[in-house]
């Protein structure tokens, strides 16, 4: 039996929360096509009949411009130290080196563990590109281990993915229980999708300004005499502009956002669900080490 971290690393954007829900089959990470969509190193629990695989799913790492953005690449960069094998996902069509994979790049030459090249996004490759001229390009920075051809979005060549990898996960027990798919809380899980929301339906800067903070959650695991999931929440807005976006005229954004977040957190738990959702304001939280420290992202 093998049990070990696999570390998923990336430009925002790449696919990485994509390719750990295909891996799970299942919604584990918020997608966007937004940049920075993931915030946190979330631990996802892959098993098979010989493995139990934790993928760290990391935030995208990226030159920062704010306190936020450097807690993210500190975040990735951790996960990064603690891997097994890091699974170094860049685009299959790359011809050049991004000025964030340059970041990665510098990350990478401070660690130990061994680099799974994945070309994510073969289904999408221009006519006429040679892959293995991305990896060729890749090759010249970092030390790769193996390479493979993959489409997180449509699920090809995962298998041979987790082939590549498993050389490099060390023997040992499983850690967590089979059943288990995610090591966080329902409370997390439901944030996020709270948050994927604002991602999906609010424009420009807006998404990258907010965060949500869940202020209670009562769920009928926990108080058997509850027929719902109770969720009160709040979108963390930086201005009196964005919170009044979030709102929407006569609260119908808000109201749009707490309806489709119910309907997957009711995917996610199993229990019909009551959102109480709100919108506070929190000038430059994204600059606040306490706040920071509050959202968990310190």
């Amino acid at each position: 039996m093998k049990c070990g971290i696999a570390a998923i690393a990336g430009r925002p954007n790449v696919g990485k929360s994509s390719l750990v829900n295909a891996l799970l089959k299942t919604k584990v990470a918020i997608v966007s096509p937004k940049p920075q969509t993931t915030r946190n190193a979330i631990r996802c629990i892959y098993n098979s009949n010989d493995a139990q695989i934790i993928f760290t799913d990391t935030p995208g790492i990226h030159v920062p411009n704010n306190k936020l953005g450097k807690k993210l690449v500190e975040s990735a960069a951790a996960a990064l130290e603690r891997a097994d094998v890091i699974c170094y996902v860049v685009s299959a069509d790359d011809a050049e080196i991004s000025a964030d994979d340059t970041e990665i790049i510098a990350l990478l030459k401070n660690v130990k563990s061994p680099v799974c090249l994945l070309l994510n996004k073969i289904d999408k490759v221009r006519s006429g590109h040679d892959v293995n001229l991305t990896v060729e390009l890749y090759s010249k920075y970092i030390d790769i281990n193996c390479s493979v051809q993959i489409s997180a979005k449509k699920s090809l060549n995962l298998e041979e993915f987790i082939d590549a990898i498993i050389p490099f996960i060390p023997e040992g027990e499983p850690w967590h229980d089979p059943d288990i798919l995610i090591d966080g809380t329902e409370r997390f899980l439901a944030a996020e999708l709270i948050r994927e929301q604002a991602l999906k339906y609010l424009r420009d800067e807006v998404p990258h300004c907010v965060a949500v903070e869940i202020e209670e959650y009562k769920s009928p695991d926990e108080y058997p005499d509850r027929k719902k999931l109770y969720i009160r929440a709040n979108f963390i807005a930086e201005t009196e502009g964005q919170k009044g976006i979030i709102i929407g005229e006569g609260g119908n954004m808000i109201r749009k956002l707490g309806q489709q977040a119910r309907i997957e957190i009711e995917k996610a738990t199993g229990h019909p669900v009551y959102i109480d959702l709100r919108v506070r304001t929190k000038p430059g939280w994204r600059q606040s080490q306490t706040m920071l420290k509050r959202l968990g992202y310190a």
